[in-house]
């Protein structure tokens, strides 16, 4: 027995990082995902890696809406009309720079993957949910770096500060339609975000200046994000919402 067995999950970033291994530790747990990345080729990955066969990848743009109502559709279709879990881990990050050399690209691409999907999955999910009279839950990925903004990385920051007050806002808005909101906030990562947090400079050196931010010295794995997930998703978190939870190696205390 899994501790999600018969829950329905969609899971949007899942071809690579955080996204994989939330996808992974989910199904293993008995969970039915449907897997959601821009990215068919990478997410096909995320699938094979996964024995269970619970696991569904669809390919979407998480910035339309046009693609939540299709993500919605699919998932009822896949997992018989139900829905219980929506994790927003699909995000970016822009090179770390002087905050006022960072490029309006770079600073509107930060925004419209990190936030944008917040606003989206909620206008079309939400919705559902109620009509439904249906309990739903949203875990959206935050970062450390939200409480404990640096230089070079402001942006970022920024971007996962409003990622942090949309979750806190919406869960007290929908918890009288038992609809939660939590969202988790890790450390600085072993995914492909890292060169860019660095700078474009993934050396031993930069490295060691990261670790040395991190009380327990090692950076984030997938598999730290999702086991909090999993807690999040499964019935033993059914009475927490609103929640931020550091997954940080005591960044967010050093």
């Amino acid at each position: 027995m899994g501790r999600l067995d018969g829950k329905s999950i969609i899971v949007s970033g899942a071809a690579a990082g955080f996204g994989r291994g939330i996808v992974q530790k989910l199904t293993a747990e008995g969970a039915s995902v449907l897997a959601v990345d821009i990215n068919a080729e990478e997410n096909s990955k995320t699938v094979s890696m996964c024995s269970s066969g619970l696991v569904h990848p669809f390919t979407a743009d998480i910035t339309l809406e046009s693609s939540w109502r299709d993500i919605l559709q699919t998932a009822l279709s896949k997992f018989n009309n139900r829905l219980d879990v929506v994790v927003n881990c699909a995000g970016v990050v822009h090179y770390a720079a002087p905050s006022h050399e960072v490029a309006e690209e770079q600073f509107d691409l930060v925004f419209k993957v990190n936030v944008k999907p917040l606003y989206l999955s909620t206008k079309v999910i939400v919705p559902w949910w109620k009509e439904n009279k249906m309990p739903g839950l949203f875990i959206n990925l935050s970062s450390i770096s939200e409480p404990r903004p640096r230089p070079n990385l402001v942006w970022y920051a920024a971007s996962k500060g409003a990622v942090t007050v949309a979750t806190k806002g919406l869960a007290a808005e929908y918890a009288v339609d038992q609809i939660r909101y939590n969202c988790i906030r890790p450390a600085v990562g072993e995914t492909a975000m890292l060169p860019k947090v660095l700078g474009g400079n993934d050396t031993p050196e930069g490295r060691k200046k990261v670790l040395g931010t991190i009380p327990l010295g090692r950076v984030c794995q997938p598999a730290d994000v999702a086991n909090m997930v999993c807690f999040l998703a499964s019935d033993e978190a059914s009475y927490i919402t609103g929640a931020a939870f550091d997954v940080d190696g005591g960044r967010g205390v050093s």
